[in-house]
């Protein structure tokens, strides 16, 4: 899955419209692990990046290619730049945060039938 030179346009306007400079980030490739057999057991297609003046750290190996790691762990790190730096939710987060007041809802209803 390569990705699309449009996407990769947009990740770089959102880098400089935040002020992320690739200089910054420091990009380490490292052996991944989990599902896909022995090819990702034995390259180092996991992409690892640092943020050197804010420290956040990201790791991603969803895919087999490296260069489609890179752009996914570009788009992650933007991701936790807002949260962390800038304090804006991702939609993720969001969602992930409604499912947990659902199921503290849940719960307290339980015990109050019990």
């Amino acid at each position: 899955m390569a990705v699309q030179d449009k996407k990769v346009q947009a990740l770089k306007e959102e880098f400089l419209e935040f002020g992320i400079l690739e200089k910054d980030i420091e990009e380490k490739f490292v052996k991944g692990s989990g599902s896909g057999g022995q090819k990702i057991n034995k390259t180092s297609s996991t992409v690892y990046l640092k943020h050197l003046p804010t420290g956040i750290e990201v790791k991603c190996g969803k895919e087999r290619e490296r260069e489609t790691n890179r752009f996914l762990a570009r788009r992650l790190l933007i991701d936790r730049f807002k949260e962390e730096i800038l304090g804006i939710k991702s939609k993720k987060t969001v969602a992930l945060e409604k499912i947990k007041k659902q199921k503290k809802r849940r719960e307290r209803r339980s015990k109050e039938l019990d």
